[in-house]
């Protein structure tokens, strides 16, 4: 049972961990001299320009960031609401409150993602003046792929904590 326990708690970590460098870090989109995030867009990896209301389709990275934030508060909330549990649910109790704050961060995660994977060449497109190389020669980066693997590790928790039962 301790076993369990304790790799539940990892993988609980390794999510949070996951949606923090997927939600910071500078590799949502990338090529070899440039790289783009929700962020920013940064050319030779020293010149970069923070994405404001001056670029066109703000309004969508803005959600992608909202999201994505939400999805990594969540998790770190469900985590610490699976510890207050671990010592106050009887036996027997299903870990429920836990598992609903998970799943929705694996929604806002999903939501985040899904909506830069569709918008992203609009957004490049629209924004010639400062990512109009990088349609041609860019590729998703580990920051995008960390967080569809961040939806999956978070939902996976999820239904685990569903499962879950307190025990002796």
């Amino acid at each position: 049972m301790l076993v369990l326990l304790a790799f539940i708690i990892i993988f609980h970590i390794t999510s949070a961990a996951l949606l923090f460098v997927a939600t910071i870090d500078n590799a949502w989109w990338v090529g070899d001299n440039f790289s783009v995030d929700v962020w920013r867009v940064c050319r030779n990896n020293s010149n970069c320009t923070e994405i404001d209301e001056s670029f066109s389709d703000y309004a969508t990275l803005q959600a992608v960031q909202a999201s994505m934030i939400l999805s990594t508060i969540l998790c770190c909330i469900a985590f610490f609401i699976f510890l207050l549990q671990l010592f106050r649910l009887k036996q027997g109790e299903r870990f429920v409150l836990t598992s609903i704050i998970q799943l929705m961060s694996c929604l806002c995660v999903m939501i985040g993602a899904s909506i830069y994977t569709d918008r992203r060449q609009d957004f490049h497109n629209n924004n010639a003046e400062y990512s109009s190389y990088m349609m041609e020669e860019g590729r998703y980066g580990y920051s995008f792929i960390l967080a569809w693997v961040a939806f999956a590790f978070t939902f996976i928790s999820g239904l685990m904590y569903l499962v879950l039962r307190k025990r002796k």
